[in-house]
């Protein structure tokens, strides 16, 4: 969507400011959700011309026989919200999709890091996505993936970025900075990589948005001196208060499986610290959240409940985010010359649109869409991503003790629910004609992690705890970040079937018991968005919640946290398609405890 800049349109603006002209929309007798001040302002009009804000106050000089009116009495006049950080693939739906169900929920803005699809397709991935954001009456900005593959010694990637490729992609228009820099010890230590991407973006004076999930004090602050300055990975009050007080942008976090508002506000609540470095975004949700609870509307409604005012809430989803982006000219208040992205509420506290406008173009209204959204074709070999070397075997999973013992002990993943992080924990397991044997009273059972993006046929083997199987097996390809192929289950024939099953839809998520498909979330778009409506993917991802309840998981979005157990730069361990990772200490260590 072709947006005019402010010095296209300034003019023009303020000849609708003094009445010599008239505007295209107005916006009449709201209380104004002041985000700069932090006052609600009753009575107030808001004109619009070009697509953005030309007056603030009562605005009856601005109206013509042409001019739109929209009567706002009783209800509240809100700047869009904006996400400071998130992940659309996360979603499992392309960006078109996800928009839709966005702006319903009163996000008009996103910071997207499409660093998912850069592990698969590298900068073809990321483009594609981008392009797909532009045509959009959503915000769509990229933060350009910095660590692709997340480490390079843990793991292996569909592609790989490197710091020409920052360089140019820092250039197209609506990339807002760097995307989260994960390898935060490469950071610390003086990894080429890390230190010339992050050169690059200070250099083109755009944000570098970090991921420092330890607790190192001396490290934080080596990370934060590089140019590294937000997380979104705080997980404590402590944690939280350190980062505010050493001047980074503290990003509080409520996805759908990591619910970081209830402790980390606290800072707010309880410390009363300033807020203006503080915003509130999501990071992952997946489609049934944007339904039933909402985007990032879900988040600020989240933090009024924690007792945080309102208006203050609504700050740090709005003009805060815009200020860390450097984007403040343009985005997150209502105020002469800003965009005119405008939500009206009936309640603050309930956080939920019944108007929103982007551009000064009403999108949705009486609990509706009501513009037309653009199509988007991802091309062929961006829908056929998923190259295994062959039809995989209930044997290629059994996984072979290093001793003629009966018993053997084992590192194994400790799943923990609603939260990004693991633990590393040991086990003793029964051998059986020299196979390590899971156990399920114990509830360990299988995991497996196979290279897909070179058909290698490289396999890892490992077990995990926490997610309380009975039956069955359960594969997805959404398998932060490398994106391989992710097995889990309770005996090798279903994890084979589950793996090849998943291989011939082009990827995604499926539950299998007993040779049968249970659910399925095909996701042919690079193994990780699907290609359908909202509404289709919702009902799919409620039938997959349904079947992993099914074969024993009573965990809360379990299929997110399954996601995650591939992910070498979150504490404590992970699996990759290499082995074991020990996050702790990045490096490989053995399954079987020698």
């Amino acid at each position: 969507m072709a947006r005019k800049k402010l010095y296209e349109v300034s003019g023009q603006l303020s000849k609708v400011a003094r009445g010599v002209e008239k505007a295209d929309l107005v916006v009449k007798n709201g209380t104004l959700v002041n985000v700069y001040s932090g006052e609600l302002l009753e009575n107030i009009d808001v004109a619009v011309t070009e697509g953005r804000i030309a007056y603030v106050g009562n605005a009856d000089h601005t109206i013509g026989e042409q001019t739109k009116v929209i009567d706002a009495q009783k209800k509240y006049i809100v700047p869009g919200f904006l996400d400071g950080h998130m992940h659309v693939e996360s979603t499992m739906l392309s960006v078109t999709e996800f928009a839709k169900a966005a702006i319903a929920k009163g996000t008009t803005g996103i910071f997207m890091d499409p660093h998912e699809i850069a592990n698969v397709f590298g900068v073809d991935g990321v483009r594609l996505m981008h392009e797909e954001g532009q045509q959009l009456p959503l915000k769509v900005f990229t933060t350009f993936p910095s660590c692709v593959p997340a480490t390079t010694d843990l793991e292996d990637a569909g592609a790989s970025l490197g710091v020409d490729d920052i360089k140019a992609g820092l250039q197209w228009e609506n990339v807002a900075g760097l995307g989260e820099v994960m390898n935060f010890p490469g950071v610390v230590f003086g990894d080429e990589i890390m230190t010339g991407e992050i050169a690059e973006t200070l250099k083109a004076n755009k944000a570098v948005t970090g991921h420092f999930p330890a607790d190192d004090d001396h490290m934080l602050q080596a990370y934060l001196a590089s140019g590294a300055n937000s997380d979104h990975e705080t997980v404590t009050r402590e944690q939280g208060l350190q980062k505010v007080r050493l001047g980074m942008h503290l990003m509080i976090r409520e996805g759908s499986a990591w619910h970081d508002v209830k402790e980390v506000i606290k800072v707010v609540t309880e410390d009363k610290v300033n807020t203006d470095n503080i915003s509130l975004v999501t990071d992952d949700v997946y489609p049934q959240t944007l339904i039933e609870k909402g985007h990032l509307n879900h988040v600020v409604r989240r933090a009024i409940e924690e007792g945080v005012h309102p208006v203050t809430a609504i700050q740090m989803a709005t003009i805060n985010v815009a200020r860390y982006y450097k984007l403040e000219q343009d985005l997150g208040a209502i105020a002469p010359g800003k965009c005119a992205d405008i939500l009206l509420m009936d309640d603050l506290s309930n956080v939920e649109p019944a108007t929103v406008i982007t551009d000064g173009e009403v999108v949705f209204a009486n609990g509706g869409l009501v513009k037309e959204f653009p199509t988007f074709m991802y091309p062929e070999h961006i829908r056929n991503s998923i190259n295994l070397k062959s039809e995989l075997t209930a044997e290629d999973f059994l996984l072979k003790s290093k001793s003629a013992k009966t018993a053997t002990d084992v590192n194994l993943i400790k799943i923990i629910e609603n939260s990004a992080r693991t633990e590393k924990m040991t086990a003793t397991l029964n051998v059986i004609d020299g196979v390590i044997q899971p156990d399920l009273d114990k509830d360990i059972i299988q995991l497996a992690c196979i290279e897909r993006h070179r058909g290698s046929g490289q396999i890892s083997l490992g077990f995990a705890h926490g997610f309380q199987l009975k039956k069955g097996a359960v594969a997805s390809t959404v398998a932060h970040d490398s994106h391989n192929l992710l097995v889990m289950g309770t005996n090798t024939e279903d994890m084979a079937f589950a793996a090849n099953e998943l291989a011939k839809i082009g990827g995604g998520m499926i539950v299998v018991c007993d040779g049968e498909v249970l659910a399925k979330v095909a996701m042919p778009i690079a193994g990780l968005m699907s290609d359908q409506p909202l509404e289709v993917v919702v009902e799919q991802v409620q039938g997959m919640e349904a079947a992993w309840k099914e074969i024993g998981s009573p965990l809360n979005a379990p299929f997110m946290t399954f996601s995650l157990i591939a992910l070498p730069v979150i504490p404590e361990i992970r699996i990759t398609n290499r082995g074991l990772a020990d996050v702790t200490e990045f490096k490989l260590i053995e399954t079987e405890i020698n």
